[in-house]
């Protein structure tokens, strides 16, 4: 095997590994291949492999052509110089080939070590749905069984590829775990959805007193995140954090700000962030989502502002959560800003990023230019088409939106259970009750899909609206789960439609008992009373409310105007042009009552507070 140690280093080739060692672009490194080649440097292994590793490391999308024509180059690569090129293939977009590269590294009679394995089980990690058993059984062959690095890399592979079964025996087999075989367990269950059993590992992983580092609270402050327990988030947070326990970086204060977020509290998430010494553009991100996750969404877009202003530069998942705000909101002129940020900056539209665009521009009542983004998404998955289907049903067009469905069905995309939801609206809408039961029915007929609460909400909002309400409150009764409030308040609604009021004050009473805290539920009974004029009865609705604690919550609505969102709150002033609105609603009022409008007053006991 030839040295990769030149033979002697002149002035010129210092100068050249030292450029080298700066280059940050496939463009600069060739020009150098081509010094190389030219001063037959290209000739020495020495530089070859240097040129490799170099090449290797700038290839971030993913493609190492170029590097793969240089190796093939090098007369008998040794392990390390073939670990590279498994490696540069394993982190990038072609984990497939570091298996490839593998194989022919075995049939040149090169012996794999302790490296290269790992680097094997990462392609495994990336590609999913493969079984790392087959590296595992060389593992054993080239006896690297008793390894801890193997070992570790062997777990997270077995957890990344939903073989926890096989993780958790591969974990039980070591004697003296570490802190990264710990890690690589917690994570492993994290990633399964299993964040409980991830928690109840770190626990084990404290008792058995094993060194707990930054990764390791990362991925338990993720499962917490999971199971909401802002409890042992904040313990988390103050043993390990604040007492210096772990190093205090970004990583960390990432996962802090996501928990809490998930947990539902967001100020704690802000603080977390504000204290923050360095910010990057994921932590940036994690606190737009997480104030997202909170419904938020102004406060989100206000993040989103700062974050510009401190000229941190967003990604596609920061944008798809202020896309997201935006679509809460009605945001349409935000929104546009957003699509022609990205336009600008060709920061390209993933699945992830068309998807909110599509379901922003529908949320906001441009129908059509979803449709159009739709259309030039080059790959759709169940996402945007979904998002799509829910967008023409949201706007009433109900055909519409099922003739993309079997458009959908048509090109071999499986639906999921947001399919359905868009469809059953669609039906609802369209007062297509036969079409709605025959969706609901092929959910698990034909798609094994499960019917979910929500699921049953929209087929007892189909009933209701069409007046079968007797089916309606059949297929109730009939459903495998607890009937939601939603699910009640569908079927209240088309009482009040119906004018069964006898029926309505059954559900009335019903909500009550359900959410007693809820100013809603007696806003619908007392509705149902006044709509009828049982005053007596609306006045003990009120007098319940009021020895319950419960006050009702104002209404509350927003409008955007040139990219500027007002809130306006019942019976507030706090409007800077308050005094101008009023006037124009008292002049709207005079010009209504001119034209013969008579207020409907059956309802006003509704719009006063409880005192």
């Amino acid at each position: 095997m030839p040295s990769t140690t030149p033979r002697k280093l002149t002035t010129s080739s210092i100068g050249y590994l030292s450029s080298l060692r700066k280059c940050r672009s496939m463009d600069h490194l060739k020009q150098i291949h081509s010094i190389f080649i030219a001063t037959g440097l290209s000739k020495d292994a020495f530089f070859r492999s240097k040129l490799l590793f170099h090449f290797i490391a700038v290839s971030h999308s993913g493609d190492l052509a170029y590097a793969s024509l240089l190796f093939h180059q090098i007369q008998t690569p040794n392990t390390f110089i073939w670990n590279s090129m498994i490696r540069g293939f394993s982190l990038g977009s072609q984990p497939l080939m570091s298996f490839l590269f593998f194989a022919k590294m075995r049939r040149e009679g090169v012996i794999p070590d302790r490296h290269t394995y790992p680097l094997l089980l990462k392609a495994f990690s990336k590609s999913k749905n493969q079984n790392p058993n087959q590296i595992h059984t060389d593992v054993v062959k080239f006896g690297l069984g008793f390894d801890s690095f193997v070992k570790n890399s062997l777990i997270s592979a077995y957890a990344n590829c939903g073989y926890l079964d096989f993780a958790c025996q591969v974990f039980d087999e070591i004697s003296h775990r570490d802190s990264i075989a710990w890690t690589a367990m917690i994570d492993g269950y994290v990633r399964n959805n299993l964040a409980k059993e991830g928690l109840d590992c770190f626990l084990k992983m404290r008792f058995m007193g094993v060194r707990v580092d930054e990764v390791t609270v990362v991925s338990v402050l993720s499962a917490v995140g999971m199971v909401g327990d802002a409890w042992f988030g904040r313990w988390i947070h103050g043993f390990y954090v604040e007492s210096g326990r772990v190093h205090w970086d970004v990583y960390v204060g990432t996962a802090l700000v996501d928990m809490y977020s998930k947990c539902g509290f967001c100020d704690d998430a802000r603080n977390v962030f504000d204290e923050m010494p360095k910010r990057n553009v994921v932590c940036w991100s994690a606190l737009i989502a997480g104030y997202v996750q909170c419904s938020r969404y102004k406060d989100a877009l206000f993040v989103f502002q700062d974050m510009l202003l401190e000229e941190v530069e967003p990604n596609q998942a920061t944008l798809t959560s202020v896309l997201t705000a935006c679509a809460q909101l009605g945001a349409l002129d935000q929104g546009r800003w957003v699509h022609a940020y990205i336009d600008k900056n060709k920061l390209g539209v993933n699945l992830m990023l068309g998807t909110s665009l599509i379901d922003m521009y529908s949320k906001c009542g441009c129908v059509e230019e979803a449709f159009f983004l739709f259309e030039k998404l080059t790959f759709k998955d169940v996402y945007p088409w979904s998002a799509m289907i829910n967008g023409f049903a949201m706007h009433g067009h109900a055909i519409t939106s099922l003739n993309l469905f079997a458009r959908m069905i048509t090109n071999g995309v499986p639906p999921n259970a947001v399919t359905f939801i868009g469809i059953l609206c669609a039906c609802s809408h369209g007062g297509l009750i036969d079409e709605g039961h025959v969706y609901f029915d092929s959910m698990s007929r034909i798609y094994g899909l499960k019917p979910s609460v929500d699921h049953y909400g929209c087929m007892v909002d189909l009933l209701g609206r069409a007046g079968h309400l007797v089916e309606a409150v059949k297929l109730i009764e009939d459903m495998p789960m607890e009937p939601t409030p939603g699910v009640w308040g569908a079927l209240f609604g088309a009482c009040m439609i119906y004018k069964d009021f006898e029926l309505a004050e059954s559900i009335g009473k019903h909500l009550i008992e359900l959410q007693p805290h809820h100013s809603g539920r007696y806003v619908l009974l007392a509705n149902s009373y006044s709509v009828c004029q049982k005053w007596q009865a609306t006045a003990r609705v009120r007098k319940l409310m009021k020895g319950n604690g419960v006050k009702k919550i104002p209404g509350c609505s927003w409008i955007e105007v040139s990219g500027v969102i007002h809130d306006f709150i019942a019976l507030d002033k706090s409007h800077f042009r308050s005094n101008d609105i009023y006037v124009m609603l008292d002049e709207i009022s005079m010009q209504l009552r001119l034209a013969g409008y008579a207020p409907n007053a059956t309802l006003l006991a509704l719009d006063t507070n409880v005192d």
